[in-house]
């Protein structure tokens, strides 16, 4: 497994905690492994720790203090590390998201946080939240564009979306919206900024009929993969499991439309919402 990358203490509280417990696990002379057998947890999910990638949780900093002889070091800290402007289903799977080399993801029922506009992503939040004030839905929608920011880089993190025809289909905000939205996808795939392949209705049966699949790859730590329901998120760093999620993705690209035609369908679409908008 990579070894840890060196991380700035002054960077964030996760960080400051992640270089804290690399730094006494040296000192205490254990492996990742060692460390997580104690904790009942993979070596890995130590190293993410480390690396900042995952979030130490109240639990595992009270059993790290008792493993490591820390006092209560990471208990009294972890409170800070774990504040987030994201909900607390999804705070640890957006630090991950911000830190990935690789982002593969399939999105069956909307168009992927990452790709979307403010729009798009206000009437997304506007549904899931129908009596919320209008300061906490803009709220929302700042944060979501503030992670899309990852993609203002030329070149990382690779972002590789497999996106359903459903999600293309269903009218989220009004013709107007939809229109920009697919505009929008096409402008990040005619960049380069983004893999897109559209998954169309007549492909019929396919490998990921249950739901959404985002798997994320990192140079300094293991992959994850992250699994979202209504209301519910959570990280997963088993081996076998990344595998079969991994293959499970590697099965929908091979059904999916490939790029230039995906672009092309998107492209048509966004006209075709264009122009009812204007009748």
């Amino acid at each position: 497994m990579p070894g840890p990358k060196d991380l700035d203490p002054a960077s964030s509280p996760r960080a400051l905690l992640g270089a804290e417990l690399r730094h006494a696990r040296e000192k205490a002379g254990l492996s990742q492994e060692e460390l997580g057998r104690r904790l009942f947890v993979s070596g890995s999910f130590i190293g993410q720790l480390e690396a900042g990638t995952r979030r130490m949780q109240p639990e595992y900093a009270r059993l790290l203090d008792e493993a490591l002889g820390t006092g209560d070091f990471f208990s009294r800290n972890c409170a800070a590390a774990a504040k987030s402007k994201y909900p607390e289903h999804f705070a640890e799977a957006a630090d991950a998201e911000a830190r990935a080399s690789v982002i593969r993801q399939y999105a069956p029922l909307l168009i992927p946080g990452l790709l979307q506009t403010p729009a798009y992503a206000r009437a997304v939040c506007r549904a899931y939240q129908p009596t919320a004030p209008e300061e906490a839905i803009e709220e929302l929608v700042t944060a979501r564009m503030e992670r899309a920011r990852v993609l203002d880089d030329p070149t990382d993190p690779l972002l590789w979306a497999v996106i359903d025809e459903a999600a293309l289909r269903r009218v989220t905000g009004g013709a107007r919206v939809m229109a920009e939205a697919l505009r929008h996808l096409a402008g990040l795939a005619r960049r380069n900024r983004a893999i897109v392949q559209v998954l169309p209705f007549d492909a019929g049966a396919h490998a990921a009929m249950q739901g959404a699949i985002k798997l994320m790859e990192f140079e300094d730590a293991p992959p994850l993969v992250y699994f979202e329901g209504v209301g519910t998120g959570r990280l997963e760093d088993d081996p076998a499991t990344v595998r079969h999620h991994r293959f499970t993705y590697e099965l929908l690209t091979a059904c999916a439309l490939p790029p230039g035609k995906s672009l092309a369908l998107v492209e048509a679409m966004a006209q075709d919402y264009a122009h009812e908008a204007d009748d």
